[in-house]
């Protein structure tokens, strides 16, 4: 039986149809770490890994962590947004401004 925390990271990562290995990739981690994660009843990750966990699936750590929630909000993707955006290298932040320029002039 799995944890609250393991059920949305599941789901969530389905949804954007990214394998274990992928997440465990994109978050730094093993396969059987994610593994862990989605399947035993208790999973404690870091604060740091939850944040990167929590990234890669395009919620907030407090989505993940909060038992009683079971879908994510649009206020919860937007911050999760916005804070991918804030640890973007300059480059990106710059193009992504571009981006929003020419969308808000249509």
């Amino acid at each position: 039986m799995s944890s609250t925390l393991g059920r949305k990271v599941r789901e969530l990562r389905q949804e954007k149809k990214l394998t274990l290995d992928q997440l465990a990739q994109a978050t730094d981690s093993s396969k059987s770490y994610m593994w862990e994660i989605e399947n035993k009843p208790v999973a404690r990750p870091s604060a740091d890994k939850l944040n990167r966990i929590a990234a890669v699936l395009g919620v907030t750590p407090e989505y993940l962590a909060d038992e009683e929630r079971t879908k994510p909000t649009a206020d919860e993707h937007d911050e999760a947004f916005y804070r991918k955006y804030q640890g973007a290298n300059p480059d990106v932040k710059e193009k992504l401004k571009r981006i929003l320029d020419v969308l808000d002039d249509e």
